[in-house]
């Protein structure tokens, strides 16, 4: 497994609005704080993505999404940890860049142990975005990550999961398969 960065730097980035780019179960994911309003535009900007998809959340468990879920966070151990994000009813505080038009919260207990161990360290969710401009193919290694966004983004070395697809994406409320 990679070693980790220097944590307090890492948080030192991300408070100031820095965007990361890192390791999930299929490709490298754009993060950021996701109650850093200046962070989320950088990544729309930098994918070329509209504000009104939302972004998706990852953490290492369900209550690091407790300040933006309308209900207690629960576990759904059908699910997590793995590569299923569930769409949840955001509470009336959560941030538009997050939920976009939408009145739910996209979010995932990432089963990537790199990932998980990351937002364990940093003590929060994390915004994650496939990393790549919006139409183009997913970024697989922190070189190709490094190519495409230089400086605009610190790139965490490690590696992607086996996974080759994005996340499916489930309204559990619904039943509804939005991604498979």
């Amino acid at each position: 497994m990679t070693p980790l960065p220097d944590i307090a730097a890492l948080r030192r980035h991300l408070a100031a609005g820095g965007v990361i780019a890192y390791p999930t179960e299929s490709c490298y994911g754009l993060g950021c704080d996701p109650c850093n309003a200046r962070a989320a535009a950088t990544i729309l900007r930098l994918k070329g993505r509209p504000k009104a998809k939302g972004l998706i959340l990852i953490g290492s468990t369900p209550t690091q999404f407790s300040s933006f879920l309308a209900g207690p966070p629960t576990a759904w151990p059908q699910y997590w940890p793995g590569p299923t994000t569930l769409l949840l009813s955001a509470a009336p505080h959560c941030p538009r860049w997050l939920t976009g038009r939408h009145r739910k919260l996209a979010v995932r207990v990432t089963a990537h142990a790199e990932a998980a161990r990351l937002c364990h360290a940093l003590g929060m969710a994390l915004v994650s975005t496939s990393a790549n401009r919006s139409g183009l193919r997913m970024l697989r290694t922190a070189a190709e990550c490094r190519a495409q966004f230089g400086k605009d983004v610190w790139v965490l070395d490690g590696r992607i999961g086996a996974r080759r697809r994005p996340s499916t994406i489930i309204d559990p409320a619904s039943g509804d398969l939005l991604r498979a």
